[in-house]
């Protein structure tokens, strides 16, 4: 079934609209801003659903970002409220707490002999401390936190869960990277914007390099299950059913007393 742009635009701005009635009425869409497709999707479609002035933008450098300006050209072409606040002292700190923490190994426990933070580690801090910092914007300035995902990026696991995979309501999470860019477009938010490579901000690669496929293949095979290279589909299967629980509720013990 082809996607109908303008239609799907005009129910994701109903259905923010219905869930600031009924979850927040009255409050703020609170929206990290990274300059990309996906934060410039949503800030434009919170203000078409609540309108500028109950929209506000949040810019989150770790120390200097080379792409910052993207950021700052979305908030001042939607003309929202914004708000900068850099995360390096508090990423800095965190690492050099970790890595000085007083470790005190046991016998029969985890032997340790120094603390070495790792890379992943290093990768998945900046948006948990983004996360932080959009929420404590958002308790200060009656909001509710936007989830800026897509649905190609959750299908593979590509958020760091309680980062940017976190948030109080989600527009995109039923829309491929294809469908988010139509609908940039659609919205008349600049070309450079909706089309803006994704890169990670750290490695210097895209995103694309990190998954190891694109993501028209990536959309093309969630919407139709059609993947032409085997190796390709393979990848895609795996980093699915790898990351699945990122998209599920914590375990719980059922007690049942």
């Amino acid at each position: 079934m082809a996607f109908d742009c303008k239609k799907v635009t005009e129910e994701v701005i109903a259905w923010i609209r219905d869930f600031f009635e009924k979850n927040g009425k009255g409050c703020n869409a609170i929206v990290g801003i990274s300059g990309g497709k996906d934060s410039s999707v949503v800030a434009a479609l919170c203000v078409k659903a609540l309108g500028k002035d109950r929209v506000i933008g949040v810019l989150m450098p770790n120390g200097t970002q080379s792409d910052i300006s993207a950021s700052r050209r979305l908030v001042e072409h939607l003309g929202i409220s914004n708000v900068e606040v850099n995360i390096k002292d508090s990423f800095d700190g965190m690492v050099n707490g970790i890595e000085k923490g007083d470790f005190h190994a046991v016998q029969g426990g985890y032997q340790l002999d120094k603390f070495a933070f790792s890379e992943q580690s290093r990768v998945n801090l900046p948006p948990r401390l983004r996360m932080a910092a959009l929420y404590a914007v958002g308790q200060s300035c009656n909001g509710r936190v936007a989830n800026t995902c897509n649905l190609s990026e959750d299908w593979v696991g590509y958020a760091t869960r309680y980062g940017d995979a976190a948030g109080d309501f989600s527009p995109l999470s039923k829309l491929t990277v294809t469908e988010v860019k139509a609908i940039g477009h659609e919205l008349g938010l600049p070309k450079e914007l909706v089309e803006k490579v994704p890169t990670d901000g750290l490695c210097g690669k895209t995103d694309e390099d990190n998954l190891g496929f694109t993501y028209a293949a990536l959309d093309a095979y969630i919407r139709t299950g059609v993947c032409k290279d085997e190796s390709t589909k393979q990848l895609i299967d795996k980093k699915h059913e790898q990351n699945l629980f990122k998209l599920q509720l914590m375990p719980s013990f059922d007690y049942q007393p």
